[in-house]
């Protein structure tokens, strides 16, 4: 008997009736929702719903009043309170006026489905033993397509068990015998050793026709390989019971699945006499399992298919399960713990998220740093959720996180782009002061006609026109990204023409610049003005150094270029300047970071570190206060992988 799927969800928190009422809708149950008992009473008595789900503390009227009313309108309704941990004493009086079942907050979905199960099949129970008085047959008829598929094989399997027994005193009048058979809701038909129905039920004739005297093997849709392989043939041949999976023929063509029992009847010489066959038909079993898988393929295929990273992890920290996505990207095989696949370490990570989940049950989030197996960091965004048992206990974490990388990459990118316009801004700023002086003493030597003052405010000029260019260049080549435009270049020329850049400068100031190259270095590939820039970056700041030096010692700088292996080419840059600290040193090739106050924009030793990385190099340097600096770069003479241009190799 189909029963009416309708339930009345009482609690005074709005969040949790919406919850309520999309999960139960889910299950199939037409929800109907009040805000306190009081409502709820009044709905119940327009709406008369079977089941109430309520809530136990509410405003205006609590949930046991509700109950106590809603009891002595229609004691058959059945009532799930609901309570929190410290309402235990409200829960069992509640149990003393009749409610159904009770269970906790926070509700757990298998423990509300099971106490809904309970109920359902209470009121279905009552239901059927109100039918069963008024129409036994009708009631069976209902009451068959319903049966769960194990309780209908135990029935099966105990009512063979006694069906047997009985038929033994029976056997003699069979048309007798067989109508205490007319009110079971199976298909009961009795065969002869020649493998023909010698009697059968009612609901055996009514849907498979009368099949009285016609073979035994007829009612079955599958052909059997012999008359013999039916079930009951397979009895008289052996002897014992045979419990199979048919299909069977209704007597208007269509087919259905049972599952057939038989039992074997001995006569009082004790010779196998009759087979007794009973068939119970699990058609809408097999149309639940049916939805099941569809609904698990489903549910596997959003798992498979979700645009983040999905783990499974289990309180050892092992994942269990993973979907594609993250399988990709951390590798295929479950198994290694969590933070061996992120982290590669060998130990639970601090703060870790999972840990949280196990510990209160609650969904817990944060941001990671990870490795993929391919060796690139991925920044994530990390929830966990809780997955529990029936009783509630939380078994297992799932993580789901979300690839963050680009917007971080683009959150630093803005940072450095914020950092570059404060700091150019305030290198711009100084040199407009500077330039601010210089005007003033060229006016100032116009109009008294002094030509070293207006010497003094040109050359100051012509300093703050050479920073702006130097600014200038140094941001369009940062905001730049590009290929190494590959060349080959003889290395003697190449350094002499970078020397001869830099030389008048050092010149001016009174710095020995002194050149120690290898004149038989020869030919080496690069990007040549990106190289350039980079050597006289350093070279720049080796004047700056000395010149900055007031210990009276003479300045000099010592820019050496020397073949170290057959692909490999060194460049030494030294200077005797002021030298660095420990502090400087470290952030020394950091994005924006300057020693020179406003006099520099902090892109210079960047660019120049990325350009010999570019080159696939690497670049050091040693240096302490007073002792000045020493710059090594060391470059393959031939740029190797990805990231060139070799259009003009």
């Amino acid at each position: 008997m189909e029963i009416e799927k309708r339930i009345l969800v009482v609690d005074d928190e709005e969040d949790l009736r919406e919850i309520l009422q999309i999960y139960l809708t889910d299950l199939g149950y037409n929800v109907l929702t009040a805000a306190d008992g009081q409502e709820g009473v009044d709905i119940f008595l327009d709406q008369r719903p079977p089941i109430v789900l309520s809530d136990i503390k509410m405003p205006v009227m609590d949930g046991v009043e509700m109950l106590r009313q809603i009891k002595a309108e229609d004691p058959e309704a059945e009532v799930i309170m609901i309570t929190g941990h410290g309402d235990m004493a409200l829960a069992i009086e509640s149990l003393k006026l009749e409610a159904a079942d009770f269970i906790t907050k926070p509700i757990n979905d298998d423990v509300l489905e099971i106490a809904l199960r309970r109920v359902s099949e209470k009121i279905a129970m009552r239901r059927q033993l109100k039918a069963y008085t008024e129409n036994l047959e009708s009631l069976v008829e209902e009451k068959s397509a319903q049966l769960v598929e194990m309780e209908r094989l135990t029935a099966l399997g105990q009512a063979v068990e006694c069906l047997t027994t009985a038929f033994l005193d029976i056997a003699g009048d069979v048309r007798a015998g067989m109508e205490y058979f007319n009110e079971v809701p199976c298909f009961v038909a009795l065969h002869n050793r020649q493998l023909q129905v010698v009697a059968a039920n009612r609901l055996f004739r009514d849907r498979l026709g009368d099949m009285v005297g016609r073979p035994s093997w007829e009612i079955y849709a599958g052909p059997f390989k012999a008359p013999e392989a039916c079930p009951a043939g397979q009895t008289f041949q052996t002897g014992a019971a045979v419990r199979s999976r048919e299909t069977i023929r209704y007597r208007d063509g269509q087919t259905y699945p049972v599952v057939v029992h038989t039992a074997p009847i001995h006569d009082s010489r004790g010779e196998l006499e009759l087979v007794l066959e009973i068939s119970a038909d699990i058609s809408e079993i097999a149309r639940l399992q049916e939805a099941l898988r569809t609904t698990q393929q489903r549910y596997h295929q959003l798992f498979e298919e979700v645009p983040c990273y999905i783990a499974v992890v289990d309180r050892e920290f092992n994942i269990t399960a993973a979907n594609r996505r993250f399988r990709d990207e951390f590798g295929e095989n479950a198994g290694p713990t969590c933070y061996e696949v992120y982290k590669k370490r060998q130990h639970p990570c601090r703060d870790c998220p999972v840990t949280a989940t196990f510990e209160d049950g609650q969904s817990h989030q944060t941001e990671m740093t990870v490795m993929a197996r391919s060796g690139d960091q991925r920044n994530l965004l990390i929830w966990t959720a809780p997955i529990t048992n029936a009783a509630g206990d939380t078994t297992q974490v799932m993580e789901m996180a979300t690839d963050i990388t680009p917007l971080r990459q683009l959150q630093d990118r803005l940072a450095s782009l914020g950092l570059m316009v404060s700091s150019v801004s305030h290198g711009v700023k100084g040199v407009l002061t500077g330039m601010d002086g210089g005007v003033f003493l060229m006016n100032t030597g116009l109009r008294k006609d002094n030509r070293e003052q207006i010497q003094e405010g040109f050359d100051i000029m012509k300093l703050m026109t050479e920073r702006i260019r130097s600014v200038v260049l140094d941001v369009l080549y940062y905001a730049k990204e590009r290929a190494l435009s590959l060349e080959t270049v003889e290395l003697p020329g190449f350094v002499i023409d970078v020397a001869a850049i830099v030389e008048p400068r050092a010149v001016e100031k009174g710095i020995t610049l002194t050149c120690r190259f290898d004149q038989a270095a020869g030919p080496m590939v690069v990007d040549p003005v990106a190289l350039r820039t980079a050597l006289i970056n350093l070279l720049e700041n080796a004047v700056d150094a000395c010149g900055e030096d007031q210990s009276g010692h003479d300045a000099e700088i010592v820019f050496e270029v020397a073949t170290l292996v057959e692909d490999e080419v060194e460049f030494k840059i030294s200077d005797n300047g002021i030298g660095m600290d420990a502090e400087t040193r470290e952030n020394l090739f950091d994005l924006f970071y300057s020693s020179k106050a406003d006099k520099g924009t902090g892109l210079g030793l960047h660019i120049t570190k990325a350009t010999v990385e570019q080159h696939g190099g690497r670049i050091r340097v040693a240096s302490e206060p007073g002792q000045g600096a020493c710059f090594t770069i060391r470059l393959p003479r031939r740029p190797r992988g990805d990231g060139v241009d070799r259009k003009k190799l």
